[in-house]
């Protein structure tokens, strides 16, 4: 019977010991900054408002940077990393080359200031957290809770980003693996979908359901003006078209509403209506933007917790856009 002891005790010291290198999540809370950067808010609020209002595209831009920064890897600003001579990073993969200038820009604006006035303290990952929000408020979606104290992580690595964002072309079951990755449930997916009330894409995101011929689910008017816009996408990249053509600078529910008439731009949009496993969902928020509100505030706030970086796995950067250790 002894001989079995030492095996059984080897067996509960891995199941239930944790692994020394594996630091535990940082507990995130709402005044993280009150004695250390006592005016952080006050910035990125002052920083956001200007930039939106000369470039109204930034809050869409932010909104997807955010959430393309929380899926790979957790939100660590690691998109934000700017390629060198010794690392390829996240932001150069093929999936994340028209993650807009703007989105980077307003960070970028924000970091400068808040370096004037309290060097060193916050993270670039609690900024672009803080600025998404902000910015979705300014164009009309709900507020939710930011919860603060991430920190930068270490690494970012071009080669990571397929597998772990969802394409323009997928199906429910594909999505729904990528969000489960990161503990989204399929309600929650849908919710976050609604992001594509604001915002563009670009004519090679969809092409497919234009050329050579219309996809026969997409409204026939709007499949026309589409034609129209992207006759030379291949030779002009940057023609793109709103997510929602109803109303594109507006944070609601019209997204939903356009599915039904067949003016969900991208495969991946139409798929939510088409899908049995997803339209109950759609219907909902079609109906009810207090209930889409609610339930995107709620999954934005879990999407602000994903793969945090602490003390021990992260850094404060002093530029968002270049690790502190240079040759990482």
């Amino acid at each position: 019977m002894s001989l079995y002891i030492p095996v059984l005790f080897l067996v509960l010291v891995l199941v239930f010991v944790p692994s020394i290198n594996s630091a535990p999540p940082p507990n995130l809370t709402k005044d993280y900054y009150q004695k250390t950067c006592p005016d952080f808010s006050k910035i990125v609020r002052e920083t956001v408002t200007p930039k939106q209002g000369q470039q109204p595209t930034t809050a869409a831009g932010t909104l997807r940077l955010f959430f393309h920064d929380c899926f790979m890897e957790g939100c660590d600003a690691s998109v934000l990393i700017a390629t060198n001579s010794f690392n390829k990073a996240e932001r150069d993969d093929d999936l994340n080359e028209s993650l807009p200038g703007d989105a980077f820009d307003i960070v970028t604006r924000i970091k400068t200031a808040l370096e004037l006035s309290c060097p060193g303290v916050v993270s670039c990952a609690d900024i672009l957290a803080q600025a998404t929000r902000d910015l979705v408020t300014m164009v009309g979606g709900p507020f939710y809770e930011v919860k603060l104290g991430r920190k930068d992580g270490f690494e970012s690595k071009a080669h990571k980003v397929k597998g772990n964002l969802p394409l323009a072309n997928q199906s429910v079951p594909d999505m729904l693996s990528i969000f489960k990755k990161n503990g989204f449930t399929l309600k929650e997916l849908v919710a976050l979908s609604g992001g594509h009330t604001i915002g563009f894409s670009h004519c090679k995101e969809f092409s497919n359901r234009i050329f050579p011929k219309v996809d026969p689910e997409l409204n026939p008017k709007f499949a026309g003006v589409l034609k129209d816009l992207c006759k030379n996408f291949e030779t002009n990249k940057t023609m793109a078209a709103f997510l929602d053509p109803v109303t594109p600078g507006k944070f609601d529910n019209m997204y939903f509403k356009n599915l039904k008439r067949g003016l969900g731009l991208l495969a991946s949009d139409h798929i939510l209506f088409k899908d049995s496993s997803t339209r109950p969902f759609v219907e909902l928020y079609a109906n009810n933007q207090t209930a889409f509100f609610e339930d995107f505030a709620r999954a934005m706030e879990k999407l602000g917790t994903v793969g945090v970086k602490g003390e021990k796995d992260g850094e404060v950067r002093r530029r968002c856009d270049h690790f502190n250790n240079l040759n990482v």
